[in-house]
């Protein structure tokens, strides 16, 4: 059985025998280019960044454009690189699940080394101190989930840790955003070097949130005299420091038995899946679908990687936003979105099952075409059009992606504000449209309500996906019976006035009470999901 180390991947006949492509240049080159003169940092070890970002440099050292990899940095769950990075020499298996089933398998090799982000690892977060204070450092990019950019917590209150950092200042910071800001301040210490700071997380206006978290704790640190109001300077000046926005996509779900099978036929053993203490599924190989974007305002102060040549789109802030909202907001997100709380009060385990389920193939064409496409604006550089069309007819049905709506379910209060609420605006702001005209958009809200019931449409207790609002969600919820659709009575007020988590107050633009209407027949009784689902879409 082929072993994932640095030794192994020197005998690239066996691993042509195997099927599986190797890295086309000098791994231990590239690993002390990099050490020596860093150019890329990465926040957030999971799974898109190793079957899709790190793909993109590997792209170019493959074809002689650099010389240089990635440094990746984990600052939520230190066992990704203890139990998955550091046994297998930072290397991955990238495994292209395509339509026809069949497998591409490539060796992920960009990856010069792993660290964990976090001061209390004290070799780790000096080393990552030493990359941030070097000239040759153009980007530190991310992907750590929507919620790994919030300061405050449900509440609305900054969180135990962000509190600390503010105190306390840069020198041992616990929150992420802190972490980043202290290593931006390390940047700024050592002669007011440039670096692009860009979030290619699902956020809209990734670029923006993440500049309002790191400036937020910056001033923090200036009133307090902790630091020199010059650095406040330099994190807002462009030329120094940018947050440019983006848009990507690619579906990297969990590691799949299947997927693991198929690897161990083809002669490949290393295959362990683990499930981390903080719920983290990840393994030496990443499943992931063939297709993917990504979309960058091109503003880097320091210079960047040529990965245009890696299929990367960079253009203007407008045209990236135009993209984002394309996606997040109207043809892709919301889809996924629908299919996940409907498919576990349903029971399904797979997305590409759901496709196949009359009502649910209905309603996502519905959301996305109906109702999305009127407010879509063209971004040009890839048509509307063309990418629901993909996204409905080859992307969610393909059966080789073992994606689940549990899955695709977690963290949604961070989610719908975004994928609903945007185009609940949009609606009130363009001319001839009404969000009080929206039929199926509120219909995926009030599943979602449904869903946070914890049973399923036949009755049964269902385990919910975790979330950071769920404990408040559940406690607005309390008293809502299944059976009995008078029990909704301002159970849901709470929910759906939130600015918070839609963006605006639904009951305002004459939408929350048609939510509550739709609720209050899914919770008639079994199988009422199933029937308001056939009632509407049909």
């Amino acid at each position: 059985m082929l072993q994932l180390n640095k030794e192994s991947i020197k005998n690239t006949a066996l691993w042509q025998q195997a099927g599986i492509e190797n890295v086309k240049f000098n791994y231990d080159q590239m690993v002390t280019v990099t050490t020596e003169k860093p150019t890329w940092v990465h926040f957030g070890a999971g799974n898109i960044f190793r079957g899709f970002i790190a793909m993109l440099q590997q792209n170019l050292l493959n074809s002689g454009a650099v010389n240089s990899g990635i440094v990746v940095v984990e600052t939520y769950d230190e066992e990704i690189i203890e139990k998955i990075y550091a046994p297998y020499d930072n290397l991955g298996l990238l495994a292209i699940m395509n339509t026809d089933g069949s497998l591409e398998k490539k060796l992920i090799g960009s990856i010069s080394e792993s660290l964990v982000g976090d001061p209390a690892w004290d070799k780790d977060w000096q080393r990552i101190k030493t990359i941030f204070a070097n000239p040759s450092l153009q980007l530190a990019s991310f992907t750590i989930t929507e919620k790994g950019y919030s300061l405050k917590n449900a509440a609305g209150n900054y969180s135990a840790d962000v509190e600390q950092d503010m105190t306390s200042g840069p020198e041992k910071p616990k929150s992420v955003m802190g972490k980043v800001a202290s290593l931006a301040y390390t940047r700024y210490k050592h002669g007011e070097l440039p670096i692009t700071f860009a979030s290619m997380d699902n956020c809209s206006h990734n670029g923006d949130i993440l500049y309002n978290s790191i400036v937020t704790i910056v001033q923090a640190w200036q009133e307090k005299g902790l630091v020199e109001a010059a650095f406040v300077d330099y994190i807002n000046n462009p030329a120094k420091v940018s947050f440019p926005w983006s848009m990507i996509d690619k579906i990297t779900p969990r590691p799949a038995e299947s997927v693991k099978n198929a690897l161990e036929a083809s002669g490949f053993g290393s295959t362990e899946i683990i499930r981390t203490t903080k719920n983290t599924f990840i393994a030496p190989f990443i499943n992931a679908e063939k297709s993917e974007y990504l979309v960058i305002e091109d503003k880097f102060p320091n210079g960047r990687m040529p990965l245009e040549q890696a299929g990367v789109i960079f253009t203007d802030k407008q045209t990236v936003d135009r993209v984002e909202k394309m996606k997040v907001c109207t043809c892709l997100n919301p889809l996924h979105t629908s299919l996940a709380v409907f498919g576990c009060l349903l029971g399904y385990q797979l997305i590409a099952d759901e496709m196949k389920d009359v009502e649910l193939k209905q309603l996502v064409e519905k959301v996305g075409y109906q109702e999305g496409m009127p407010v879509v604006v063209n971004p040009e550089i890839i048509q509307p059009e063309a990418f629901i069309k993909e996204v409905i007819e080859v992307r969610f049905p393909n059966p080789n992606i073992p994606d689940t709506p549990q899955r695709i379910a977690t963290d949604t209060s961070q989610k719908v504000g975004i994928r609903f609420g945007e185009t609940i605006k949009a609606y009130n702001e363009r001319a001839g449209l009404d969000a009080k005209q929206l039929i199926f958009i509120p219909l995926v809200i009030a599943g979602w309500c449904r869903y946070l019931l914890g049973v399923d449409d036949q009755g049964q207790e269902m385990s919910l996906s975790s979330d950071p609002l769920l404990p408040m969600l559940s406690t607005y919820l309390t008293g809502i019976k299944v059976g009995d659709p008078q029990s909704v009575q301002g159970h849901l007020r709470p929910i759906l006035s939130s600015k918070e988590i839609f963006g605006s107050d639904l009951y305002s633009l004459g939408l929350g009470e048609k939510v509550e209407a739709y609720f209050a027949e899914m919770i008639a009784g079994p199988g009422a999901v199933r029937t308001t689902l056939k009632k509407y879409v049909n």
